[in-house]
């Protein structure tokens, strides 16, 4: 991608040392452009850790193995505390996976959402309550909505005013970490349409962690599919997701339930086995014990990316030349 905000190459995460280290990540490399770039994988695969790396919010107990991550031309893997600090609160907005427990719970949304611009900009009180109730506005939280407390407020407002934290300063880039899990299909569709909105208005870049195929498909720009800590199949969404080149891309589309799935028309499938933990590693690729295109040289030696398409590439051994 010629002109990506984000350019993550070789990176690898590791938790412990020894023989017993964890790494959920494991020598990624991709690009974000200007794009709503969704990743997407069962849990525990990793999606979650990458971001928090990208974010210099990694747990104390994980570092960085390898590898680089750019941000504008700068490494966020080695910039210093403080640079990475300013760059999280303007110009990368984040979105948490349950909002309610990132919220304090004695300032109301209107509250929070001035102090919050007025912590990296310097800001009258009551310029920035204007801008609060324009912010909030944008997201469909109004009038009597910005006065209530973080309890008061349904799970999909708590959403929404985490969005409004997040694009306060209009950050290049929003990182949202499943931010429709818990809630119900028809709020969730609202709140990712309402991401959809923003960046459409503000060319605002979006890396969308998720784990709802369904969701993603109506969304996404692209999808990068995650196991055991690599990307095996990165392109399209309408392609990787309507015609899979991966064994495991296509089994996550046959497992994953569309609002037009009755289960006395097809049983829904599932994926064997289980997903591997990260401190397995694996001669071949790490998909094979599960994968039901098994051949002899998928435990033998790990497959590199091939191109599929022109904006298309998975790591199979089927696909290669």
């Amino acid at each position: 991608m010629a002109s990506a905000l984000v350019e993550v190459r070789h990176l690898s995460v590791v938790f412990g040392r020894g023989p017993t280290a964890a790494r959920p990540v494991r020598d990624v490399s991709v690009d974000i452009g200007d794009e709503t770039l969704a990743l997407v994988g069962e849990s525990g695969c990793g999606k979650t850790t990458l971001a928090l790396a990208l974010l210099g919010l990694l747990d104390h107990r994980a570092r960085v193995e390898s590898g680089e991550a750019r941000f504008q031309g700068l490494d966020l893997l080695r910039a210093a505390p403080e640079r990475l600090r300013e760059i999280r609160g303007k110009e990368i907005g984040v979105v948490f996976q349950h909002p309610r427990g990132s919220l304090n719970p004695v300032l109301t949304a209107e509250e929070h959402t001035i102090e919050t611009l007025r912590a990296h900009e310097r800001m009258g009180r009551r310029a920035a309550r204007a801008r609060a109730r324009e912010l909030l506005g944008e997201v469909g939280l109004h009038d009597g909505t910005t006065r209530r407390y973080p309890f008061e407020l349904s799970g999909g407002m708590c959403q929404r005013l985490a969005i409004a934290l997040a694009l306060c300063h209009r950050p290049k880039l929003l990182v949202a970490d499943e931010p429709t899990s818990a809630l119900d299909p028809t709020i969730a569709r609202e709140v990712l349409a309402l991401l959809v909105q923003l960046r459409r208005r503000t060319s605002l870049s979006v890396l969308l962690i998720s784990h709802d195929l369904r969701l993603v498909a109506g969304f996404a720009d692209r999808v990068a599919i995650m196991y055991h800590g690599r990307l095996v199949e990165v392109g399209p969404a309408h392609e990787s997701l309507s015609a899979p080149a991966h064994p495991y891309t296509r089994a996550l589309v046959e497992s994953s339930p569309g609002f037009e799935h009755r289960h006395d028309g097809r049983r829904l499938a599932s994926i064997a086995g289980s997903p591997p933990r990260a401190e397995q590693e694996f001669s071949g690729c790490s998909f094979a014990p599960r994968c039901p295109a098994l051949e002899p040289r998928c435990t033998a030696a790990r497959p590199e990316p091939v191109a599929v398409s022109e904006s298309r590439s998975a790591a199979c051994f089927r696909l290669a030349p």
